[in-house]
């Protein structure tokens, strides 16, 4: 940040009074500009012992695969964006479930919140942020292919639970970058 979204003028890096970490601070109106980690927010949806993934149309990791997230809109729940993004990404209207998996990435400054998440019918298609959109058997996931490390720990931990017959809550966080930068 060299600006002030403020007022426009030069912001410098320093550690404000009575906080602990340094923020940039407005030289002329003395905002204080916090940032804090971005929200993203995805599910597991299934149909019939199927899952659904989709083989990502942008960047980063553009043809690799994923399962429906994105980054949390204003004013919406948790549930509610991840039910959005499975429609903007796979055309699929889903029921979101129980809470999956609570991943912190560290290095880009993200919390990934994923859900399970259930198929109200079997359809789907890709969206504009796709390129295709699949079921897949657990057996034939694309792990060579997985677009991020926390889709592959959701899927895993779905798997897991699913095999143990409970709905577990599971954490974990990542600070290593991706071939890419990402």
């Amino acid at each position: 940040m060299k600006f002030c979204s403020h007022c426009g003028q030069p912001v410098t890096l320093e550690v404000p009074e009575g906080d602990h970490l340094p923020r940039h601070i407005c030289t002329h109106c003395s905002t204080v500009h916090y940032q804090n980690p971005k929200i993203v927010v995805g599910c597991v949806p299934e149909h019939e012992g199927r899952i659904l993934i989709c083989r990502r149309a942008i960047e980063p990791r553009y043809g690799f695969w994923t399962i429906p997230a994105g980054f949390m809109e204003n004013e919406e729940t948790l549930q509610q964006g991840a039910a959005r993004e499975s429609w903007e990404e796979a055309l699929a209207k889903v029921e979101i479930g129980s809470p999956l998996a609570i991943v912190h990435v560290l290095h880009a400054h993200q919390v990934h919140v994923m859900f399970r998440a259930r198929m109200a019918e079997p359809g789907f298609g890709a969206g504009p942020e796709s390129l295709e959109v699949a079921m897949v058997e657990p057996a034939d996931i694309p792990w060579g292919e997985l677009a991020f490390p926390s889709v592959r720990y959701a899927l895993e931990r779905w798997l897991e639970d699913r095999a143990a017959g409970r709905e577990g809550l599971h954490f974990t966080a990542f600070d290593r970058r991706l071939p890419g930068g990402t």
